[in-house]
């Protein structure tokens, strides 16, 4: 009987090797069919890749996102553009300006002087004013908002100028913005 017992093992063995078996075979059968298919489907969607990353390149490409290459020398340069969001309101209600600006047709940099008068791409900065007063500072950092926090509440103005190395203001390149800090609890959570 304890033989009879291994013939019976060795027979679902057999049995479940067998089955493996084909499984392994229809698998790779599955896969060989699915293989080579693909290459028409893949080729037929990287040409429509293709082709909506040509259509794409014409509206977005990164020249026209990002500017002129630091690495070619651009003649007859465009004349700088500063352009200035509305300040947002979340900000206001804390008594913090913050408005998100960008540039075109010059970067944003900590260079300062008559050399980098000459640089091509142009170069420049900011200068804000606040509330007229007789000062300003220069923000170089180009990190797309300006922010200015501390404001007491009622209405304030800002100006902000498009400047070359120099701090010389480009013509037409001044933004001024009056708005109202509203007013808020003195009571503060921390």
């Amino acid at each position: 009987m304890i033989e009879l017992k291994k013939v019976h093992y060795k027979t679902k063995a057999r049995t479940l090797g067998i089955f493996v078996l084909l499984s392994g075979l229809f698998i790779a059968l599955i896969a060989a069919i699915v293989l080579l298919t693909t290459p028409n489907r893949v080729l037929a969607d990287q040409s429509t890749q293709t082709s909506t990353q040509t259509q794409d390149m014409t509206k977005a490409s990164a020249r026209n996102i990002r500017g002129a290459s630091p690495y070619v020398a651009i003649k007859n340069e465009p004349a700088p553009k500063l352009i200035v969001d509305p300040p947002l309101p979340e900000g206001l209600v804390q008594g913090v300006y913050w408005a998100q600006y960008r540039v075109e047709n010059l970067h944003i940099v900590p260079v300062f002087g008559t050399g980098a008068l000459q640089v091509s791409p142009r170069a420049g900065h900011l200068h804000i004013i606040v509330d007229d007063l007789p000062w300003w500072w220069a923000d170089a950092s180009d990190n797309n908002t300006v922010d200015i926090a501390g404001l007491p509440p009622g209405q304030h103005k800002v100006k902000i100028q498009l400047v070359d190395a120099n701090h010389n203001v480009f013509p037409g390149q001044v933004v001024t913005q009056t708005f109202t800090v509203p007013e808020r609890n003195s009571a503060h959570t921390h």
